[in-house]
C-alpha cells in the first residue's frame, strides 16, 4: 500500500472515499462541519435522522454526496470529545479501514489525525494510521492454491488541515518502514515448520544483507562446537536440521559506537523434545521462532529508516524434536560460558539456545542487549495477551523499553526479577536447572537468562502470549517490532 501525507479540505478531495469523524450526540469534527457546509447540510440531515449516532468505531457509508467532490464520504463515530484516547483512535480507524476494505475504493483520504487524542502528538497518529492500514491489508495465502484477491485499497492519504512538516514526513516514512518490517515477521511466523527452517532463517539472514549492505555471519554447528556452545546444541540433538546461529550486524553509527544487540530466539518447531508437548495445538509451535521473526523484522525497519545507530541481530536456531539422539531429562550440558545446566524438562529448550547466544553477544562489546523470545507460558497466564514481559538487570533500561511500547501501543509490563527467585533454580548435581517449577515460571526463565548476562545491561521480553493470535484470528502478529523499532528511534535521537 502506498502512503501520503498532505494538506488539504475535505469537500475538495478528490478520492474514492473521505472518512471524517462525528461525536457522540452527532456532533461533527471540524473536517466533517467543513463537509456538511459544501453538501448543504446532506450530513446532518442524515445524522439527524438517527442512522449515525457517533457512538465509537461505529461507521456509515454514504454515496454522491452533493457538494462534495469525493465518490464516496465514510462517517465513523469517535464517541464523547472528552472521553477520546489513544486507545479509542486506534478502534476508530481500525473501524474506517474495515469499512472502507468492504468497498471497491482504490484509495481513500483519512481526515483523523487533526482529532485530539489526549496525551498523543500529530506523530504518534500518523503512524497509527500507517501501521493499522499495512495491518488490515496484510494477507498470508501465499501457500493457498487459490490466493483470495487482495484488498481494492492501494493508496492512503493522511490529510489535515495545516502543512506538514519534517516531522510529520518523518513519521510517514518510519512507520512505512515499520510496517515493512512487521510484514516480514508475521511472513516468516506463519510459514511452517517444513518450510521455515534453521537453514531457511540463514538464508532469509544472507537475503537481507545482501538488499541492505549488511555483514552476515552464519555459524555452522562445528564452529558453535569449537566454541563451546553445548547447551545450544543439546537443543538441536533430535532434530535432523542442523542448527544455526545468524549475525547480522548494521553499521548506522559512527564506527566505535557501541552496538546495540538484539537475541531472537529461533527454535522454528517445538515439540517439545522427549518433555513431548500435548497434540492440540501443537502446530502453533510452528510461532516459536517469532523473537527471530521480530528481530529480522526490526532489522528490515531500521535498515529502510537509515537509522543513525548500529545494531546486531543475534540469531540461535534450531528444531526441538523428540529423536533418539535428543537429550533426556536428567541430562547435564556445559554451556558457553562453562556453567553447567541440568535439563530438567527439555520442553525449556528456549533458554538453553539463548544462553549461549547471549554469551557469545559479548564479544561485539555491546551498549545494550535485549533478548526477545515466546519463553513461557506462565507470562501468558501473568499478562494474557495485551502486554509482552519485560525483565531487565537495569531500572532505567526497563522504562526506556516500556516507555517506547506505550508510545508504539506495543505494550510490554515490567516484572521482577530479584534474586529471591534464584534458589528456584538450585540444582543437586549441576550449576543451574533449567526450569524453577511452576511458581512465578516467567520470572525464573528470566532469572536463568540473568546468569549469563552480567558483562552488560540487558533486558528480556518474553512474547509468548503477544507474537501470535490463536483460534479463527490464528496468525503471527508482527510484535514486538513496533516497541523495539521506537526503542531504537529513541536511541538514535539521544545519541
Amino acid at each position: 500500500m502506498e502512503f501520503s501525507i498532505k494538506q488539504g479540505s475535505s469537500e475538495k478531495q478528490r478520492s474514492a472515499c473521505v472518512v471524517v469523524g462525528v461525536y457522540a450526540n452527532g456532533k461533527l469534527s471540524p473536517a466533517a462541519l467543513t463537509l456538511d457546509r459544501a453538501a448543504n447540510h446532506h450530513l446532518s440531515d442524515v445524522i439527524a435522522h438517527g442512522d449515525l449516532d457517533g457512538k465509537l468505531a461505529s461507521t456509515l457509508l454514504l454515496h454522491h454526496v452533493p457538494g462534495i467532490a469525493a465518490e464516496r464520504v465514510l462517517l465513523v463515530g469517535l464517541g464523547k470529545a472528552s472521553d477520546f484516547s489513544a486507545q479509542q483512535f486506534i478502534d476508530v480507524v481500525r473501524a474506517c479501514l474495515n469499512a472502507i476494505h468492504k468497498t471497491a475504493s482504490k484509495d481513500a483520504a483519512l481526515f483523523l489525525t487533526d482529532l485530539t487524542v489526549k496525551g498523543r502528538d500529530l506523530t504518534w497518529k500518523i503512524k497509527q494510521c500507517v501501521l493499522l492500514a499495512a495491518e488490515s491489508s496484510f494477507r498470508c495465502d501465499q501457500l493457498k492454491s487459490k490466493p483470495a484477491e487482495a484488498v481494492a485499497l492501494r493508496k492512503l492519504e493522511i490529510v489535515s488541515a495545516d502543512k506538514p512538516d519534517s516531522q510529520a514526513s518523518l513519521a510517514l516514512n518510519q512507520a512505512s518502514a515499520i510496517a515493512s518490517g512487521m510484514s516480514l515477521t508475521k511472513t516468516l511466523g506463519n510459514l511452517p515448520g517444513n518450510i521455515c527452517t534453521p537453514t531457511y532463517l540463514a538464508d532469509q539472514a544472507k537475503s537481507m544483507a545482501k538488499a541492505h549492505k549488511l555483514k552476515v555471519t552464519i555459524l555452522e554447528e562445528k564452529d558453535m562446537e569449537k566454541l563451546g556452545m553445548h547447551s545450544l546444541l543439546s537443543v538441536s540433538h533430535g532434530s535432523r536440521q542442523p542448527a544455526k546461529l545468524i549475525t547480522l550486524e548494521y553499521q548506522g553509527g559512527y564506527k566505535k559506537q557501541k552496538p546495540v544487540v538484539l537475541v531472537g530466539k529461533g527454535i522454528t518447531f517445538d515439540s517439545g523434545g522427549i518433555s513431548l508437548k500435548p497434540g492440540a495445538e501443537m502446530d502453533e509451535m510452528k510461532y516459536d521462532m517469532c523473537g527471530a521473526a521480530s528481530v529480522l523484522g526490526t532489522m528490515q525497519a531500521i535498515a529502510e529508516m537509515k537509522l543513525k545507530l548500529n545494531v546486531i541481530v543475534i540469531i540461535p536456531s534450531s528444531e526441538n524434536m523428540p529423536d533418539g539422539a535428543a537429550s533426556k531429562p536428567g541430562d547435564i550440558v556445559k554451556s558457553m560460558s562453562g556453567q553447567t545446566i541440568e535439563i530438567m524438562n527439555t520442553d525449556a529448550e528456549g533458554r538453553l539456545v539463548l544462553c549461549d547466544a547471549l554469551t557469545y553477544a559479548a564479544r561485539f562489546e555491546p551498549e545494550t542487549v535485549i533478548d526477545i523470545a515466546t519463553l513461557t507460558g506462565a507470562c501468558i497466564i501473568a499478562l494474557g495477551h495485551v502486554a509482552s514481559g519485560l525483565f531487565s538487570n537495569e531500572d532505567k533500561l526497563a522504562k526506556e523499553l516500556a516507555d517506547a511500547g506505550d508510545y508504539a501501543h506495543d505494550r510490554a509490563w515490567h516484572m521482577p526479577l530479584w534474586d529471591d527467585y534464584q534458589q528456584q533454580l538450585d540444582s543437586n548435581f549441576a550449576d543451574m536447572q533449567n526450569i524453577g517449577g511452576r511458581a512465578g515460571g516467567s520470572i525464573t526463565a528470566a532469572c536463568f537468562l540473568a546468569r549469563f548476562t552480567k558483562e552488560y545491561r540487558w533486558a528480556h521480553l518474553d512474547i509468548a502470549g503477544t507474537a501470535w493470535k490463536s483460534g479463527k484470528d490464528k496468525g503471527a502478529t508482527g510484535r514486538p517490532v513496533p516497541l523495539l523499532s521506537q526503542f531504537l528511534i529513541d536511541r538514535a535521537a539521544a545519541k
